[in-house]
């Protein structure tokens, strides 16, 4: 479903910044690099809404936060 897809890359994209921000180093130096690496390319909200407008079978607009 679109807003399932949405809403998977939104929170993952969540989950990744907290992983880069995280600052315990238990195993995290790994995580965190990878982490980077991901959000370098990873769609911003903005991308997204953008898509949506254009493949509303793929993707719907983010909520507004």
């Amino acid at each position: 479903m679109p807003n399932e897809r949405t809403k998977a890359a939104i929170e993952t994209r969540q989950f990744l910044k907290t992983v880069l921000d995280a600052e315990d180093e238990i195993m995290w130096s790994l995580v965190r690099s990878l982490a980077f690496q991901l959000l370098r390319h990873y769609p911003l909200n903005a991308d997204i809404d953008l898509s949506a407008s254009t493949l509303p079978g793929v993707w719907t607009p983010p909520p507004n936060r």
